[in-house]
């Protein structure tokens, strides 16, 4: 294990994967086969593990790791980050032989699932965020070798400039996607973490700090009703609910018009471990002079398009018995599916939808 030589493809492997994000599951497999461990993962770190990117055979584990609470009680990481060493580190120097052999997720996860024993290290990115990066050994194998370590040590400098290069890269790409928003006339921002902004396009920036702020623990709004309804949709089941798009409506004021609000999670492969970007905005203007048509407002509130029809009457004022005749149902269905729209668009009055839809400032309660 000492020809360094006999790394180099390993090592060109590592940068590849600082490029290209999707390969980094791979790497860690190769890694892991390079130190005789059991696989490997590398975690994006924020108050905690977030997310993670492992190798083949932990498919199946790690999402149960990250889903059943066995990541929070995990009391390396803290003690990892408390410790603040630039190289790995093992068990053993971070807890007593005494907390491995009675601690729960030793007892209770690892070492059911063959994880006795690990390597693994931090690497701090500039947004603020850490990359964690694990080497596990079974049990069987005994604790991690010194001379294991020394050689992760060796190849961390590689490890720790391809992380930084998949962060940039990753930067790169979420303002490229905020200011291909800004050529359609669109504010847009990418946030990561808990809620921060990460890249925003000029149109986003000009917002700021009217009616966006960028704060500590996340971008928050200068509209109260819109703020509750973007804490809502930035909380973390939301987030992780699915793909569904939150739109949120915006008071006009006096010098804005109306606007809506689309929270869209982001979903896909490695680089997000890296950018920990957890959600796009894009902010739509909406037409003072004419109410949106069905397929508008379909688009902009996720309404189904029997709630889009609904919506658009409501906004030219037509009772909900002259919609009940027009669509062909009863009157019962209509108010039905006026409670399901104003719900979408986190309104609580028919009357604030008819303000909304005609341009015109509305109050929440």
């Amino acid at each position: 294990m000492s020809d360094s030589a006999h790394f180099e493809p390993l090592i060109d492997r590592i940068y590849e994967a600082g490029l290209i994000p999707s390969l980094w599951p791979a790497v860690l497999g190769e890694l892991s086969a390079a130190i005789g461990g059991n696989g490997g993962f590398l975690f994006g770190v924020r108050d905690g593990y977030t997310s993670a990117v492992n190798s083949a055979e932990y498919d199946q584990l790690m999402p149960v790791f990250l889903r059943d609470g066995w990541s929070e009680r995990d009391p390396n990481l803290p003690r990892a980050i408390a410790l603040n060493h630039a190289g790995f580190v093992t068990d053993y120097d971070l807890l007593s032989e005494e907390e491995i052999a009675t601690n729960d997720v030793y007892c209770n996860f690892y070492r059911k699932h063959g994880l006795g024993y690990r390597a693994g290290t931090i690497i701090p990115m500039p947004s603020g965020d850490s990359i964690a990066i694990v080497m596990p050994r079974h049990q069987d194998h005994g604790p991690v070798p010194r001379d294991v370590v020394n050689l992760l040590d060796g190849l961390r400098p590689h490890l720790a400039r391809a992380s930084l290069a998949a962060n940039r890269i990753g930067f790169e790409r979420a303002r490229a996607q905020a200011d291909a928003l800004q050529v359609l006339g669109l504010p847009g921002a990418v946030l990561h973490g808990r809620g921060r902004v990460f890249a925003a396009n000029g149109l986003f920036e000009a917002l700021v700090p009217s009616l966006f702020q960028d704060r500590i623990e996340r971008v928050t709004m200068t509209d109260v009703t819109a703020d509750a309804l973007l804490a809502e949709a930035l909380g973390p089941r939301s987030l992780a609910g699915g793909r569904t798009v939150k739109s949120i409506p915006i008071a006009a004021t006096a010098d804005r018009v109306p606007m809506v609000l689309h929270v869209i999670p982001v979903r896909g492969d490695a680089r997000d471990i890296f950018t920990q970007a957890t959600a796009l905005l894009v902010v739509t203007p909406v037409d003072r002079a004419v109410v949106p048509t069905a397929e508008v407002l379909q688009g902009l509130f996720d309404l189904t398009p029997a709630e889009a029809r609904v919506a658009r009457g409501i906004g030219q004022t037509v009772t909900i018995d002259a919609l009940a005749d027009a669509t062909g149902v009863n009157r019962e269905t209509v108010r039905s599916q006026l409670k399901a729209v104003l719900s979408k668009t986190g309104l609580s009055r028919q009357q604030e939808l008819v303000s909304l839809l005609a341009g015109k400032a509305f109050r929440g309660g």
